[in-house]
């Protein structure tokens, strides 16, 4: 509690240079802070200060150099003679905001590392003008500052245009508020949903939760301590839970490369092969259409019972509630076998005269599942090429602002024939 009322104090400092009245609101929400009472086992997140955009911009130097991404303040100091490209290319960007630049691939393609870096070096918020003179005029400044701002601040932001409007359904309003982190004890608080620092399969199993509520809370995302996942079980089969994305190829493609070769024996050549596994791979891009929409956006025709709410959750739910977590995204093992099963059983029905036949269109497809699982991951956590960042923009959509459309991952095709295709994001509505 001393180095907590030690960070409020500085905080206080820091943000005293503003006006005598936002001072004091500042000082009333710290003091409202530490006084809150926590949940059981957990404790607040650490009150960063907020500080002002004339201060950022004068830390640009090697003793000293801020750089901003939207509100966030970095002090990347100690990294400076780290920078691959020298520090030089760095300080050019002292105290300015660096989002355009780091997401620029010409320039220069940053690794996911170099985000985690700046995530380890966040000191504060930056207050802007706008955002000063909307506390300003404010009725409740405490509301808007210190950032980030409380529910009602963000909403007075909104209204005068300072920040974008968030989806109704979601509560985002962009792709990067997918990786804002959540505060889970003012989360849980406000929500009565989920405790993210505690095992959620038994919060959803024993939550009493009615379809309803349980499909609005899990389709507004949350970010848990910089994309880390959350606890689900909490014992044994918590590691079950975690698929690293390079397992799927590691244990998928030489099964499907024996598959291949072993069809070639039934089959008059190797052109048949292709032909057959060429159609297997077309016909995934169906079936992950169909699985994504009709499986696991079951959401409408969900029932309504606590076996039925945890199954969603537990296929597909989580993603949506834990969208930028790195090991809950591809799909596990164990999981894969129970749905590939069925597809086996049906491929050797259709293609009964020829074993060989069903199986090159039984490995086209799974295949097509590899690169699908390996496209979702690389979707959410990686810089990629012109075709793919459109395409992410287009799946992280799905996810910030119309999770009942734009289905497709790999291609947005069976989207356009069946009228689930997403047009481009347009100012939301308030939430």
């Amino acid at each position: 509690m001393q180095e907590r009322d030690q960070i409020s104090s500085e905080s206080t400092l820091d943000f005293g240079r503003l006006s005598g009245s936002l001072a004091a609101a500042w000082l009333g929400r710290a003091l409202s802070i530490d006084s809150a009472p926590s949940a059981p086992a957990t404790m607040p997140s650490r009150v960063l200060p907020t500080i002002l955009q004339s201060e950022v911009e004068g830390h640009a130097s090697k003793k000293s150099c801020y750089v901003t991404i939207g509100t966030k303040v970095y002090d990347i100091t100690s990294f400076l003679d780290d920078h691959p490209g020298g520090p030089e290319l760095i300080l050019e960007y002292g105290g300015k905001d660096v989002k355009e630049i780091m997401g620029d691939e010409i320039s220069h393609t940053h690794s996911e590392a170099a985000y985690d870096i700046l995530d380890e070096s966040l000191i504060g918020f930056v207050a802007t003008e706008k955002v000063l003179e909307t506390a300003t005029k404010s009725n409740c400044p405490e509301e808007i500052v210190p950032l980030p701002p409380t529910k009602e601040g963000l909403q007075e932001l909104r209204s005068e245009g300072v920040v974008q409007q968030a989806y109704a359904n979601t509560g985002m309003s962009s792709a990067e508020d997918l990786s804002v982190e959540t505060d889970t004890v003012n989360d849980y608080r406000t929500h009565k949903f989920l405790d993210l620092d505690r095992p959620l399969f038994l919060q959803v199993w024993n939550g009493g939760f009615t379809k309803d509520f349980y499909l609005e809370q899990v389709h507004r995302p949350r970010h848990y301590k910089g994309g880390a996942s959350a606890p689900l079980f909490g014992n044994f089969l918590e590691p079950l839970s975690k698929t690293p994305w390079w397992v799927v190829p590691t244990i998928w493609l030489p099964p499907v490369a024996y598959g291949t070769y072993l069809s070639r024996e039934g089959l008059s050549g190797w052109s048949s092969v292709a032909a057959l596994w060429l159609f297997g791979l077309a016909l995934w891009t169906l079936i992950e259409y169909i699985l994504h929409r009709g499986l696991f956006h079951v959401d409408r025709y969900l029932p309504d019972n606590r076996v039925a709410i945890t199954g969603h959750f537990l296929l597909h739910g989580i993603h949506h509630y834990l969208p930028m977590d790195k090991l809950r995204l591809v799909m596990p093992p164990t999981l894969f076998i129970v749905l590939a099963a069925p597809f086996w059983k049906l491929a050797q029905a259709i293609f009964y005269f020829n074993w060989y036949a069903g199986t090159a269109v039984f490995c086209g497809g799974i295949f097509g599942y590899i690169c699908y699982d390996l496209t979702h991951y690389f979707l959410h956590h990686r810089t990629l090429p012109s075709y793919y960042r459109e395409l992410k923009k287009y799946h992280l959509q799905h996810h910030f602002a119309d999770y009942e459309n734009g289905f497709g991952v790999t291609s947005r095709f069976w989207d356009r024939i069946f009228g689930t295709e997403l047009a481009p994001p347009k100012a939301a509505k308030a939430a």
